[in-house]
C-alpha cells in the first residue's frame, strides 16, 4: 500500500517517495490517510472521524469509503 509510504506533513501537502507525486488533502484527508498509513481499520478510522468531527460513525464510515475510492483511482491504495 503506497500510502505508508507517504510523507505529509501538517498542513496537507503529501509526498510519495516512490512515485515523486505530490498533492494535498485537507484536515480530514489528512487523518484518514496518516490512520491507513498506522495500519488502523475502516471502523477505528470511522470512529476517530466520528468523535473528531462531531459526526455520526455511519456518515463517517461513508466519507471514509469515498475518500478510499479516490486514493485507489490514484493507486496509493494498491
Amino acid at each position: 500500500m503506497r500510502v505508508k509510504n507517504l510523507a505529509i506533513n501538517q498542513n496537507g501537502f503529501a509526498f510519495d517517495p516512490t512515485t515523486g507525486e505530490s498533492f494535498t488533502v485537507n484536515e480530514t484527508g489528512r487523518l484518514i490517510v496518516e490512520a491507513l498509513a498506522n495500519g488502523m481499520d475502516e471502523k477505528q478510522i470511522a470512529h476517530k472521524l466520528a468523535e473528531e468531527y462531531d459526526v455520526q460513525e455511519d456518515e463517517a464510515l461513508n466519507d471514509l469509503l469515498d475518500f478510499k475510492e479516490r486514493l485507489n483511482l490514484y493507486g496509493l491504495l494498491s
